[in-house]
């Protein structure tokens, strides 16, 4: 999975409020090429406002953001070209209803990257081969299931080139069983060495595909490092306590290899 040393992205002392509750406090870490990192902890960790400081559709009060060593950071006037190269997969899907698949795809493409409509067309078809999705180009949001909502997003997001994929809890608006689908097709890039930051609650999914996994709470990492040392040999002690709850509410998911 990983493929070399070359950090893609670098957070750096990122700290939000929202009032007087500090959201974020002080949150560092850096990804390499080609690694998965994966970000658990409990509802109200951080988890999601951390991608979007990344992303900077929050803007944090301190620290940085680099993207393969250009700081992202209050970058105004350039914003748009980074938020090209950092893609983000949300928990909603957020597609348009009134275009079909392909057209989902494809609309980027053409509108922000300024690309001519059969270049598009074959880069869009490409990356709904990538998540399964061929047969489906020409139905709509409201033809598709959770899981191929999902789908199409993600391979909207991949038609853009991004340099990494932050993932935004993927799976948490489906249906149990529309959950496997999303996981094998982010799984599926990992093995192929994108770069990418997973928010999840999946913990059989975390400990198969996370070159390292965060452990969040209170706006701070408490613990990192591989799978298994975090499943297996943590020294803390409330990474030990989450685990133990979250293997006892999924049982054979966190067991999974």
């Amino acid at each position: 999975m990983q493929k070399d040393n070359t950090i893609v992205l670098r957070v750096e002392d990122i700290h939000k409020k929202y009032g007087n509750v500090e959201v974020l406090r002080g949150v560092s870490f850096e990804i390499k090429k080609g690694e998965t990192k994966v970000i658990i902890g409990p509802s109200g960790s951080g988890k999601s406002t951390l991608l979007r400081c990344i992303n900077q559709l929050t803007i944090p009060e301190k620290g940085q953001v680099w993207l393969e060593g250009e700081e992202v950071t209050h970058a105004k006037k350039n914003i748009n070209q980074f938020r090209q190269k950092i893609g983000m997969v949300f928990q909603d899907f957020n597609l348009f209803d009134h275009l079909n698949a392909l057209r989902n795809v494809e609309i980027g493409l053409i509108k922000v990257k300024g690309m001519r409509k059969d270049e598009a067309r074959r880069k869009a078809i490409e990356e709904l081969k990538q998540v399964g999705l061929e047969k489906q180009a020409d139905l709509y949001p409201a033809q598709l299931s959770g899981g191929q909502k999902q789908r199409v997003s993600i391979a909207r997001t991949l038609a853009m080139d991004p340099s990494v994929i932050l993932f935004d809890e993927p799976t948490s608006a489906l249906d149990p069983e529309l959950i496997g689908e999303v996981l094998e097709a982010i799984k599926k890039l990992a093995l192929k060495g994108m770069t990418m930051a997973v928010v999840t609650h999946e913990m059989g999914f975390a400990r198969s595909v996370a070159n390292e996994i965060i452990f969040m709470e209170g706006g701070k990492i408490i613990d990192q490092g591989s799978p298994h040392k975090l499943f297996t040999n943590s020294e803390h002690e409330r990474t030990r306590k989450f685990l133990y709850k979250i293997t006892e509410l999924y049982g054979k998911a966190v067991e999974e290899k």
